[in-house]
């Protein structure tokens, strides 16, 4: 699933503070939503951290699909955060 950043953020080499408060956040299901739209979609969303506004993401066909897009996006950022603390060895030689 493609994540768009909204509300100012960008793509950077080093994220800055607000960026990783964002990747927090969104890492967490209970800031997490699905709900249902006219055309019979369901649309995820996560909640904004300054308001009580909900920020959409995806439009699924059904709720297996919407979930396991909201669990691949808190996979996704939460190895984001895992490599803010820097490159994870893998292996080293002798």
């Amino acid at each position: 699933m493609t994540f768009l950043y909204t509300s100012g953020f960008r793509a950077a080499t080093q994220p800055d503070q607000r960026m990783i408060d964002l990747w927090k956040h969104i890492t967490k299901k209970k800031n997490w939503r699905i709900v249902q739209l006219p055309n019979g979609f369901l649309q995820t969303e996560y909640k904004d951290m300054e308001s009580e506004d909900w920020i959409d993401v995806t439009r699924r066909e059904t709720i297996a699909g919407a979930e396991q897009a909201i669990d691949s996006s808190i996979e996704h950022y939460s190895k984001k955060l895992e490599f803010i603390q820097g490159p994870k060895v893998v292996r080293t030689f002798e």
